[in-house]
């Protein structure tokens, strides 16, 4: 790969990979950190997450608490799983650009672009998912962390807010870096579709953002679960 693939992009390849990046990051910023983040799904879940653990101290027997963790962990830990099946595709694919190129100008709406601009493409699908990875496995560790918690939590009666407010805040942060993964694979869906055209990689990276924050502000599950 050299230097040549710059100028193979158009500006409209360039305004779509902006797009993608701001919606991306700036999306999750606005989830987490923005006015109302915290009224929102993840927020929501944080307080059920601390219902949980103020319950959690309450009880005697936490052997249905740790199932529920577990199952937890069972979740993510399909998810890193699976990615890292979609990195090892996306590895293979680089190594066989040239036939993936003919089979997608077979596609109504594509472009011939050069062998180059193909592989900068797939490597940004390549870091999409390898973030996703990162995402998932960090969220696993975390769940660990939420599990050596629960087995060193003080007998009921003697726990503390501040017991509680530590495993919610575990739990959420592990929650949070699963929800993260999740994202990643949304926007990397989005990302398949720069290679037809970047007319749909906007629109698509548009359609995901769109989708993302119905389920987070909007969903009947947020309804649901708002107070």
């Amino acid at each position: 790969m050299n230097g040549a693939w710059l100028q193979a992009f158009t500006a409209v390849d360039w305004f779509a990979l902006t797009w993608f990046v701001c919606c991306w990051f700036g999306y999750g910023w606005i989830c987490e950190h923005g006015p109302k983040g915290a009224r929102g799904l993840m927020g929501v879940s944080h307080e059920f997450r601390l219902g949980w653990a103020r319950q959690l101290l309450r009880r005697e027997v936490r052997v249905a608490d740790s199932s529920l963790v577990g199952n937890l962990m069972q979740n993510v830990s399909f998810y890193a799983n699976t990615t890292i099946y979609v990195i090892a595709g996306l590895l293979a694919l680089l190594g066989t650009v040239d036939k993936l190129i003919d089979a997608a100008e077979e596609l109504p709406f594509a472009r011939h672009v050069s062998r180059d601009v193909w592989e900068v493409k797939l490597l940004l699908l390549l870091m999409v998912f390898v973030g996703a990875y990162f995402k998932f496995t960090w969220s696993l560790r975390q769940f660990n962390m939420l599990s050596i918690l629960i087995g060193a939590a003080p007998p009921p009666g003697e726990g503390t807010e501040d017991d509680a407010q530590r495993l919610a805040k575990v739990n959420s942060l592990a929650g949070d870096e699963f929800n993260r993964g999740i994202r990643a694979y949304y926007f990397g869906l989005a990302a398949v579709f720069w290679f037809v055209h970047p007319g749909f990689f906007i629109a698509f990276t548009t359609f995901i953002v769109l989708v993302l924050y119905r389920r987070d502000f909007l969903s009947h599950t947020f309804l649901a679960m708002k107070r």
